[in-house]
């Protein structure tokens, strides 16, 4: 239900009431409301500066301290909130009534005095004022009532899409069934403000699916509700729009549990969600059901780039960096969500004429990646990237599931973790896992450093050494930074190195060797 301060003011709670000054702004939106006891103006603006919420005081513990007042009326009223209500005013100092009427004049915030003579506290404010928020007059006869009507007309409607679709339209709203992995599966759109992908961004970031009640968001100015829904023995997000914020949280939250009720009623049982069930196949890597599938959602087997497994961007940042990405590379992404992990597909755009010369689409991906990596510390993103077709994309898949856990352990600087990583891991898992000759012959490379030197000397030299293999790409300054010394002492260290070896560590016919020998001894740290 839609209610202003006006409204409020003619509530009981209200009886007797006076307004400040001129009756201005009194058609202000009260969406919530709340009581207002801080000391302080710092506090008070910050625990009731919400726009649209009538704000319910005494001043308490600032009743002689004008100041301080106009601050907290100043910080209210740049918050947006929609009106104070200032109960049993005249009991405190006269500074209330004297000045306050100014100030609310002066920022243009409602401000409404309860007189002493009334019985009306807090509670019975709050209580009126949330039941007119969730009831309402038209609660029962409007909203709910022809939504029933047109839901359960099994006469005229044949669906249920076609039923909720009916709905939607003589009542305003909006609505769109999701799959748990936030793929659309029922999209009834009655006006086009923002687009689904807008508003899944939006929501993917509030946890929605913890609260018990559908949850209120403001997605551009549109207002949204939403909660999960079970069909069958699935998990769905129910995703509705209020078209002319017509209706209150409460309206909204009986309208979803009456569309619930149809979906059960109906026995509607949505598509299936095929691009989630196209990269479980490839996960699992069944791939003659990923080229069952593929068809189904429109991809071609040379149409995928790029595999990746990532933690930590299903966030308002990764979102925005791959919305914007395919908006301006023509490319798609394929994604499936389980948690704080991502597992997705990148496919490739179709080429035209003006694009055959511009740069790789290998680079693209890797700047993607980059991208989403940016700023964001506790990412991590596992790829492989240029493969070929259905084939390759399940190969690379199960590479990505059998190294990721270890890859960070022989990497442990790095966040974005290629083919190339994740094979060299490969390779020492399964040197690690069989053991024998094939693991000794790289370990005993090292060897020299016990034989010729003391165990601390070893120590250093052998942490030298992996930092500028394995982490600093063989650049004695990163070196440096990575271990927090000086650049000489560095090449100080890879000189005795090299003596010790008796071959120079950046020769293309050592490298190979030591680099798989570095990776299985900080592998070893892991498994033991």
């Amino acid at each position: 239900m839609k209610i202003t301060v006006s409204d409020c003011l003619g509530l009981d709670a209200y009886s007797g009431s006076v307004l400040a000054g001129e009756k201005r702004n009194t058609s202000n939106r009260v969406r919530s409301v709340s009581v207002m006891d801080a000391r302080d103006a710092e506090t008070a603006v910050k625990q009731c500066g919400v726009k649209d919420q009538m704000v319910l005081t005494s001043f308490y513990g600032m009743e002689d301290d004008e100041n301080t007042q106009r601050c907290v009326v100043e910080g209210l009223a740049e918050k947006g909130v929609s009106a104070l209500t200032v109960f049993h005013a005249s009991r405190k100092s006269a500074l209330i009534r004297g000045h306050l009427d100014d100030i609310g004049l002066k920022v243009g915030l409602p401000i409404i005095f309860i007189p002493d003579d009334t019985k009306a506290e807090y509670a019975d404010a709050i209580e009126q004022i949330m039941d007119s928020l969730l009831y309402g007059d038209s609660f029962k006869n409007g909203l709910i009532n022809n939504t029933i009507f047109h839901l359960l007309n099994f006469e005229k409607h044949k669906t249920f899409e076609t039923a909720v679709r009916k709905a939607a339209i003589s009542n305003e709203f909006q609505m769109v069934l999701l799959s748990k992995d936030f793929n659309p599966l029922l999209t009834v759109e009655t006006r086009q403000k923002v687009s689904i992908d807008d508003a899944i961004k939006k929501a993917k970031t509030r946890e929605f699916e913890k609260s018990l009640k559908y949850t209120f968001i403001d997605v551009d100015g549109v207002i949204t509700y939403w909660g999960t829904v079970n069909i069958g023995n699935e998990k769905c997000f129910l995703l509705l729009v209020d078209n002319e914020d017509n209706y209150s949280q409460g309206e909204m939250t009986k309208l979803a549990e009456i569309i619930e009720l149809a979906i059960g009623m109906w026995k509607y049982s949505p598509e299936r969600d095929v691009k989630a069930e196209f990269i479980k196949a490839l996960i699992r890597n069944n791939k003659s059901l990923a080229y069952s599938l593929k068809d189904e959602i429109g991809v071609a087997g040379d149409d995928v780039l790029s595999v990746f497994h990532a933690k930590g961007i299903s966030t308002e940042h990764g979102n925005d960096v791959i919305q914007e990405y395919e908006k301006q590379e023509k490319m798609s992404i394929i994604r499936l969500d389980e948690g704080d992990e991502t597992y997705g597909i990148v496919l490739r755009a179709a080429k035209t004429k003006a694009q055959e010369e511009d740069e790789p689409e290998k680079a693209k991906c890797l700047r993607l990646y980059d991208q989403l990596k940016a700023g964001q510390k506790g990412v991590r993103i596992f790829h492989a990237t240029g493969i070929d077709g259905i084939e390759g994309a399940g190969d690379a898949f199960r590479l990505i599931g059998e190294t990721w856990p270890f890859v960070e352990s022989v990497f442990p600087y790095k966040r974005v973790f290629t083919k190339y990583e994740l094979a060299l891991v490969s390779n020492c898992i399964n040197l690690q896992v069989q053991g024998g000759y094939m693991k000794k012959t790289y370990m005993d490379l090292l060897e020299p450093f016990k034989k010729e030197v003391g165990e601390n000397k070893a120590k250093q030299l052998l942490e030298t050494l992996e930092t500028f293999v394995l982490d600093a790409g063989m650049n004695s300054g990163k070196t440096s930074e990575f271990m927090g010394i000086h650049t000489n002492t560095v090449q100080y260290r890879l000189k005795k190195i090299n003596d010790i070896l008796g071959a120079e560590i950046t020769g293309n016919r050592v490298i190979p060797g030591l680099t798989m020998a570095l990776a299985l001894k900080r592998l070893d740290r892991v498994v033991r």
